[in-house]
């Protein structure tokens, strides 16, 4: 009996199908980081016009983040504006202090707040909010899923600027 190779991040514990409402994605995300931390994955890409209503400043999501927080791993934040979550998130914010090295965050300020993709992708899993105002979206471990969302991500990646300095230097 053979048995099929181990995927990159097997989100075993993650659902897939879709969600709605604002509870529902924000366990979601709860429920992603602690997958993240526990399976190990290597990259995660975290992508929201401004991040207000994730759950990102709670005592769960910042341990589990963490947690994940080994050699080797890399975070990379995209967003609109980081307002929100500087004012937001302030747990959040000292985590990303502390792992700047493996966090590159990212903004488009130019991006219309509805069409910057707010979503989570993973090597092995994505969550993807197709309407943000209603927190309504989809979620699955599905190839061709994980492919476009990444896609989709590295389009805008690569129209967007540095942001969000782990340091702000005074004079």
């Amino acid at each position: 009996m053979t048995s099929a190779p181990p995927s990159a991040a097997p989100a075993s514990a993650l659902p897939a199908g879709r969600f709605a409402g604002r509870e529902a994605f924000q366990q979601l995300v709860r429920d992603a980081f602690a997958c993240a931390a526990r399976e190990g994955w290597r990259e995660i890409i975290l992508s929201d016009a401004s991040f207000d209503d994730w759950p990102l400043g709670e005592r769960e999501v910042v341990g589990a983040l963490r947690q994940w927080s080994a050699t080797g791993r890399r975070c990379t934040l995209l967003a609109r504006r980081y307002d929100e979550v500087v004012r937001r998130h302030g747990r959040f914010v000292t985590w990303r202090t502390t792992w700047s090295h493996i966090i590159e965050a990212r903004a488009c300020a130019f991006a219309d707040p509805l069409d910057l993709p707010s979503a989570i992708w993973s090597p092995g899993w994505v969550m993807q909010r197709l309407d943000p105002e209603r927190c309504n979206g989809i979620s699955g471990a599905e190839p061709e899923r994980r492919v476009l969302l990444r896609e989709n991500l590295q389009a805008w990646l690569q129209k967007s600027a540095p942001s969000f300095p782990a340091v702000t230097l005074g004079l």
